[in-house]
């Protein structure tokens, strides 16, 4: 019995070996964007930090977090991170700032997850739709933009 239970295990080990021989590693902003999509459909929940609801900067704090990498919980600590960039060099995993009230403050951000047509599309946990991808076509977060800053080299 013991060695039907040892050849048991060395084969699980040995074949377990074999299927992640064939994996490739992630790049850490290839990471922050499969993470993000994770909660894709997830509703808004302010002060939110998981599947059964999440705001903005917690969706950013979570995908950045599983990938190792860590970063602030609020989008006014978010802002001071990292490099700013043109919008026009923004690559997935960074990150898009908008004021969405009248006040001047940083209010809303999300992550750049690719581009359509050289316009950038961004994961973001949104108040009325929960987490969804939108680009920055739409006239709301267009006029809304502030900011774009890179946390990932």
């Amino acid at each position: 019995m013991r060695k039907l239970i040892s050849f048991v295990a060395i084969a699980v080990l040995a074949t377990s070996c074999v299927v992640f021989k064939g994996e490739k590693k992630l790049k850490p902003r290839d990471g922050v964007v499969l993470y993000a999509k994770e909660y894709m459909g997830t509703p808004y929940l302010l002060g939110g930090n998981n599947t059964r609801g999440i705001d903005c900067s917690g969706l950013i704090h979570n995908a950045f977090k599983k990938q190792g990498i860590r970063v602030s919980r609020t989008v006014d600590l978010l802002r001071k991170e990292g490099k700013r960039i043109s919008i026009d060099r923004a690559k997935p995993g960074d990150i898009l700032f908008f004021r969405t009230s009248k006040k001047r403050k940083l209010t809303h951000a999300g992550i750049v997850v690719g581009r359509k047509r050289d316009v950038p599309l961004f994961i973001h946990a949104s108040s009325s739709r929960g987490v969804i991808i939108s680009s920055m076509n739409e006239g709301y977060w267009n006029k809304a933009y502030a900011q774009t800053r890179r946390l990932i080299r």
